[in-house]
């Protein structure tokens, strides 16, 4: 099942993705079925797991054969998009996860996962612009996977780990490398505003299978700039939730920003690098999990 957000009489709003467009649930409850319990926030349908799953699935269905579908369906380009995954808890990072993305940066192979954070500040939807901050110059793109945790995880095994996984999503974990440099410490140049578009999708794990077997890009305006697969991760999604649950609880709706593979703007010559300017488009796709699109714009 593919999750997302909208905002509409300024709120967010669930919905699921259908072939037939996007269904708006808490119109379908209201029009079909009033007292169906069914979650009407992406959280709670994170909280609610596989019988929260299982309830919305029963309503697509019914509003797929109603004679009022065509109101409850929205078309996707009409959506204002919030970022599929709203109020984490924790935004958690993994820095130096592929293999060749290392080697470009000429960095060590880390033996143990590298670990910062981001905060809620950062987080848009699908197709909204963001600004460039007037303190960088040197924005750069990061397409990577995000698990979302679905169940609590300590000191949970690397065999369990995926128990406790409630799906994947596309993010561009923008990155002012002049500030992310700045010192040893990352977060400043990693938490400007805007600087986490999530979606524009959360896929349940059941649909994505094995999350370290799919395609994952980037474009900038259309030129492909990062095409990698999920397999060239050091540490793989298991591993990852493993070790952080190993040092902290990990909660429902908790986001895990697994890594950026080979391509990205830092890794070229110093004389050749260009990064992200007034009115680039840059577009995350990620197989299973559709394509995140924003474009830059000066502040």
């Amino acid at each position: 099942m593919k999750l997302l957000t909208f905002r509409a009489q300024n709120e967010l709003k669930l919905g699921v993705h259908t072939d037939s467009g996007v269904l708006d649930i808490e119109q379908a409850v209201q029009q079909l079925s009033p007292d169906f319990n069914v979650p009407l926030t992406v959280h709670e349908a994170i909280l609610g797991g596989t019988t929260a799953n299982e309830a919305l699935q029963q309503l697509v269905n019914l509003a797929l054969k109603s004679e009022a579908s065509a109101s409850l369906l929205r078309s996707e380009d009409s959506l204002d998009y919030g970022p599929c995954v709203t109020n984490p808890s924790k935004i958690i990072c993994v820095g130096l996860n592929y293999r060749k993305h290392a080697e470009e940066t000429n960095a060590p192979i880390p033996q143990t996962p590298i670990l910062f954070n981001k905060f809620s500040n950062t987080l848009t939807g699908h197709g909204h612009d963001i600004a460039l901050p007037r303190v960088t110059k040197e924005v750069d793109y990061e397409a990577e996977l995000v698990i979302v945790i679905g169940k609590q995880a300590k000191y949970v095994a690397k065999e369990q780990a995926y128990e406790h996984v409630y799906g994947y999503c596309c993010v561009n974990d923008l990155s002012a490398r002049d500030l992310q440099m700045r010192t040893s410490q990352w977060l400043l140049g990693k938490s400007c505003d805007d600087f986490s578009p999530l979606g524009p999708y959360l896929v349940t794990a059941d649909e994505v299978g094995n999350p370290n077997d799919l395609t994952i890009s980037t474009t900038v305006n259309g030129k492909v700039r990062q095409n990698s697969h999920t397999s060239d991760m050091i540490f793989h999604c298991d591993e990852i939730v493993s070790y952080i649950s190993q040092h902290m609880t990990l909660n429902p709706g908790d986001i895990i920003l697994t890594g950026t593979p080979e391509g990205v703007v830092l890794g070229d010559p110093v004389d050749q690098r260009v990064y992200l300017q007034d009115g680039d488009v840059v577009t995350i796709s990620i197989e299973k999990l559709g394509s995140l699109t924003n474009r830059l714009i000066s502040e």
